[in-house]
């Protein structure tokens, strides 16, 4: 085996990128980035979302969500969207940041009805509502969980053999 580095052509990529750019114009953050063949990054801003997956589900047959990956930072909140262009044969993220303050964004359900799960895993994780859910309800956690303590945000605190994990 070879110890040179394979060059992996990514003309597609970039050309599915620009499209948006072209498409959405400040919409797409230019943090957005191509990480390598198939796999390309989107940030937008918080009123994009929904436009930039639905063009993606109209003109490149976007319609499988892999999953929906939540983060807290601390200041703020990162939504991931993983979806899958058949089209062309690309995984897709499309991020945006959301308010702690006020952590809500309008579900993609109606775009993806395979997000319902997800958007309930996100919801019952970190506590960030997808206003327009049709179903938004605990997923994973027991029914008698106490209601606004979410375990994947930064400030969760447990109790483990009578001490505290801060």
């Amino acid at each position: 085996m070879s110890d040179e580095k394979v060059v992996q052509n990514v003309e597609t990529e970039n050309k599915l990128l620009s499209e948006l750019k072209e498409k959405f114009g400040d919409k797409i953050l230019d943090s957005s980035y191509v990480k390598r063949h198939r796999r390309v990054f989107i940030d937008v801003k918080n009123d994009a979302y929904r436009d930039v997956i639905t063009y993606m589900r109209d003109n490149w047959d976007a319609v499988h969500i892999t999953t929906i990956t939540g983060m807290d930072t601390g200041e703020s909140f990162i939504l991931m969207y993983h979806i899958f262009a058949k089209k062309y044969r690309v995984m897709f993220t499309v991020r945006l940041s959301i308010s702690r303050d006020n952590p809500v964004v309008k579900t993609i359900t109606d775009v993806l009805p395979g997000a319902n799960l997800y958007e309930r895993e996100v919801y019952d994780m970190f506590g960030i509502k997808f206003d327009g859910h049709p179903n938004l309800k605990r997923l994973l956690l027991p029914e008698d969980w106490p209601e606004g303590v979410y375990p994947l945000r930064k400030d969760f605190k447990r109790e483990m053999g009578g001490m505290k994990n801060e």
